[in-house]
């Protein structure tokens, strides 16, 4: 079981079909529109809704930010990486995959995710050890985005790598020592974008399989951004030569 808490992770939820969500918990005295909405979205997917107590639903979301209101699921279900790949967004010539390496804190994880959605990327792909899955915190934290792109699971981090390659992947990793600024390269075809680890970032063996590295130039004192910022404006710079970006797409 997974839960889907806060207003907007679960109204997005439901917006794209709803798909998962086994009942809806709504604390008791919470009626304003927002909450009408999603219940009214229920209605018309046919999930049932429970009025309770907020106590209850503190211990269903871990004492989270809930907002009164939370939706109750089956365990996240992931894409495997043909699904991750055909996801092409139709304003976009080219392929575009985030590929991450050991994010381990779900705040990342999600904050990744809503960037790679709005960023117009195929999906992602996730390792199966050693890294953050798909919880309700990476859901909220997303935004509801999780719901809305594909996310594989591989067992073998650098063999999807490869198999991108053979699919005509040119893969770009994110490393703060590359020589390489981030404007450089034309992104030009299909991309994947490899995102290391908080701690560490890449490692050796994925930084190996890169085809190029890249880093992004700072003027401040510190040397790094947190990956999920790094993530954004990498993933912004690719869209935005491969793809140029509107207010219309």
């Amino acid at each position: 079981m997974e839960v889907i808490y806060g207003v907007n992770p679960l109204r997005e939820a439901l917006i794209s079909g709803g798909e998962g969500v086994t009942r809806i918990v709504v604390a008791r005295g919470r009626s304003e529109s927002s909450i009408s909405e999603i219940r009214t979205l229920a209605k018309q997917r046919g999930i049932p809704v429970e009025i309770r107590e907020r106590s209850f639903l503190d211990d269903l979301a871990g004492h989270a930010s809930h907002q009164g209101v939370l939706g109750v699921c089956t365990a996240y279900r992931y894409q495997d990486l043909d699904a991750v790949i055909a996801n092409r967004h139709p304003s976009c010539p080219y392929d575009l995959v985030l590929i991450l390496d050991g994010i381990l804190d779900p705040h990342n994880l999600g904050a990744l995710i809503r960037s790679a959605h709005c960023f117009g990327a195929n999906g992602i792909i996730l390792p199966e050890r050693r890294a953050a899955s798909v919880t309700g915190t990476v859901i909220k934290t997303s935004a509801g985005a999780a719901r809305h792109i594909p996310i594989a699971r591989v067992a073998n981090l650098a063999r999807a790598l490869d198999e991108l390659k053979t699919k005509g992947f040119w893969i770009f990793g994110a490393d703060a020592r590359a020589d390489q600024s981030v404007s450089d390269p034309d992104y030009q075809g299909a991309v994947g974008l490899v995102m290391g680890g908080e701690s560490k970032g890449l490692r050796p063996l994925i930084r190996k399989k890169c085809d190029d590295l890249i880093s992004i130039p700072m003027l401040g004192k510190i040397d790094s951004l947190n990956v999920s910022v790094s993530g954004g404006i990498i993933l912004h710079e690719i869209r935005r030569k491969n793809c140029p970006l509107s207010f219309t797409t």
